[in-house]
């Protein structure tokens, strides 16, 4: 049975559709991530599961049970924001232990929940402190905490890394993931960041205008993106996108008269408009490839990626174990077609 499970579920302000049609199965201990552009109606779907805000069209179900109606405490969710909402007057201590005493928790099983959340999150010598005391990380941590002790039937975290540094981000995922882990509890995660949904979920959940653009496992929308938005949303750097009109034949002509490879035919009439989609982790350089003049390199310490051009067409590529390449360099690159995508350009469906 799914833990949590979306059936048709809509939200509208007046004559404003903000989803539209979510059905959404989340499994019982699953990390599931909602990922998309702002307004995508991410953030607005948690509060709807955590009962924050009403749902319009549709049912909402925890373990099978029908929830639309129940009041946001009785369902069992632990909500982690992404401002750290933390009682400024109170310590680190009181602020994980709130929510369990207006519930009338004996005090005893408080220390005992307090005690044992600040281990599972290195917490335990700061309980004495207050929050302006801590750090933008040990905050969130507090945050997660308070979460944590309430023992609840599931997570839901809305974009909770949004406010720290790029280098504490990375430290943060990788605790949210143990923590995760650790306790087995099925997650909602929010982000906007492909980089954390790829690195995080068991299931990602693509969304755009409301909609569901596709769902599964990281590297399944990676590797076989359902359209044209999963596939430029999912991956860094962006995939290589170029448009053409399909002739027949093994390859592809672009505008510029740059020609890539296909392998076998396309199974669409000729003359069908396409998108030829070509992630940059995906192309190698060899000594007798496609003849490309590099624009711009950027080191990354383990890697390389390079903005070159191919009869006037720019081209991103991630290179490996490779001598430093210079601007204007010539390169040849490899492509192979079986990691080409091909998308219908009015559609944005996937063909091959």
């Amino acid at each position: 049975m799914s833990e949590i499970e979306l059936k048709h579920v809509g939200k509208s302000y007046g004559n404003v559709s903000v989803l539209d049609d979510i059905s959404l199965e989340m499994g019982d201990g699953e990390f599931v991530v909602l990922v998309g552009p702002s307004g995508c109606g991410k953030s607005t779907l948690l509060r709807m599961i955590a009962g924050l805000e009403d749902i319009t069209s549709g049912e909402i179900t925890i373990g099978g049970k029908v929830i639309n109606h129940m009041p946001a405490k009785e369902r069992d969710l632990a909500m982690v924001f992404q401002s750290y909402a933390l009682y400024p007057h109170m310590k680190v201590a009181d602020n994980m232990s709130f929510a369990l005493k207006l519930a009338g928790t004996p005090r005893a099983e408080i220390k005992a929940r307090v005690d044992e959340a600040a281990a599972i999150l290195g917490l335990a010598h700061l309980l004495d402190r207050l929050p302006r005391e801590l750090s933008g990380g040990q905050r969130q941590r507090v945050a997660m905490g308070r979460a944590i002790v309430r023992n609840p039937r599931a997570f839901l975290f809305d974009e909770p890394l949004s406010n720290l540094d790029a280098k504490l981000r990375v430290k943060m995922r990788a605790e949210i993931k143990k923590l995760h882990q650790r306790l087995g509890k099925t997650t909602v995660y929010v982000t906007h960041d492909q980089t954390e949904a790829m690195t995080m979920a068991d299931k990602i959940v693509v969304l755009n205008g409301g909609r569901i653009e596709q769902a599964g496992a990281p590297l399944e929308l990676y590797d076989n993106p359902a359209n044209l938005f999963v596939a430029s949303f999912i991956g860094s750097p962006e995939i290589n996108l170029y448009e053409a009109r399909y002739a027949g034949g093994t390859d592809v002509a672009l505008e510029t008269g740059a020609r890539l490879p296909l392998g076998a035919p396309l199974d669409v009439p000729a003359g069908t408009e396409i998108v030829y989609g070509l992630r940059p982790q995906h192309i190698a350089l060899t000594d007798d490839g496609v003849p490309a003049a590099v624009v711009v390199v950027e080191p990354t310490g383990d890697a390389q990626e390079v903005l070159a051009r191919i009869a006037g067409e720019d081209i991103s590529i991630v290179v490996r174990d490779h001598a430093p390449l210079s601007l204007g360099q010539t390169i040849h690159l490899a492509i192979d077609p079986a990691r080409v995508l091909i998308f219908d350009r009015a559609t944005g469906l996937r063909l091959r």
